[in-house]
């Protein structure tokens, strides 16, 4: 099998430095958004091909998209510039791939602050449409090629950048599935997240709620409504305690009417 490459999206950062700064030891893409359009290549200590490119443009669905136009590697890994890799990443990520050649796109564990902790596997299993909402970007692997076949892109309407709040990766996850590729997760670190302010999280307002509804719409379609009450239920101790469960649950269907006409 051949390497891995890293397809890494940065935010006005210094692109030079993210190779040393998330130890880097293999080929990686970086898609730095900032005020420019320019494209470089450095060598890693370790001869390592790292092709950087600056884009002035927002949207992190865009700097994904733009990164799997550009990769190259018949693995990728999604990552961000403020993951610090393991030294052992690559060798990890390859031998899941072997051990698992049905699978398209595997999920790692990264650890990250307790707050922003959505998952962590224990053992390994089948990821599926009411599961795959809970993993980042940056903790999926997958086979290029398979990607490409499926066609399957980030969406521009969410994420930092974009007109809603997050929400690209569980859309694009939820693609991958509908697409008939097989996603599967396993109990194997890869690395660790440094922490940082959120870059779209304001709190649980209401455009939090209302752009909630306009992903619904894209997730589930026609049982969008019946999600955004579960949601207003399920979560109301945590995210409704300014806005009342019943307020919130009528945002997101508004929020759904938008998605339907967009």
């Amino acid at each position: 099998m051949a390497g891995l490459e890293v397809l890494i999206s940065a935010l006005e950062n210094d692109a030079d430095a993210l190779p040393l700064k998330m130890n880097l030891r293999t080929d990686a893409v970086i898609i730095n958004q900032s005020s420019e359009d320019s494209a470089r290549e450095v060598i890693t200590k370790n001869g390592k091909r790292v092709r950087i490119f600056e884009c002035n443009e927002r949207g992190v669905g865009r700097s994904r998209n733009r990164a799997l136009s550009e990769a190259k590697g018949e693995i990728i890994l999604f990552s961000d510039e403020d993951i610090i890799l393991d030294d052992d990443y690559e060798e990890k990520i390859l031998n899941e791939f072997k051990k698992y050649p049905d699978a398209d796109l595997i999920f790692f564990n990264l650890e990250v602050n307790e707050k922003r902790r959505t998952y962590w596997n224990d053992k390994k299993k089948r990821v599926g449409k009411f599961s795959c909402g809970r993993y980042p970007a940056y903790s999926a692997a997958a086979r290029l090629d398979a990607l490409k076949k499926s066609n399957v892109r980030f969406s521009l309407l969410f994420g930092g950048g974009a007109p809603y709040s997050n929400g690209e990766d569980s859309l694009f996850f939820t693609d991958c599935l509908r697409a008939g590729l097989k996603l599967i997760a396993v109990p194997v670190k890869i690395g660790k997240e440094t922490y940082r302010d959120s870059t779209w999280f304001k709190g649980y307002t209401e455009k939090f709620f209302y752009d909630r509804g306009v992903l619904f719409h894209f997730l589930y379609g026609k049982a969008a409504v019946l999600w955004a009450a579960r949601f207003a239920i399920v979560k109301r101790k945590v995210m409704c305690r300014e806005i009342p469960p019943a307020k919130a649950f009528n945002l997101m269907k508004k929020g759904i009417a938008k998605g339907k006409s967009l």
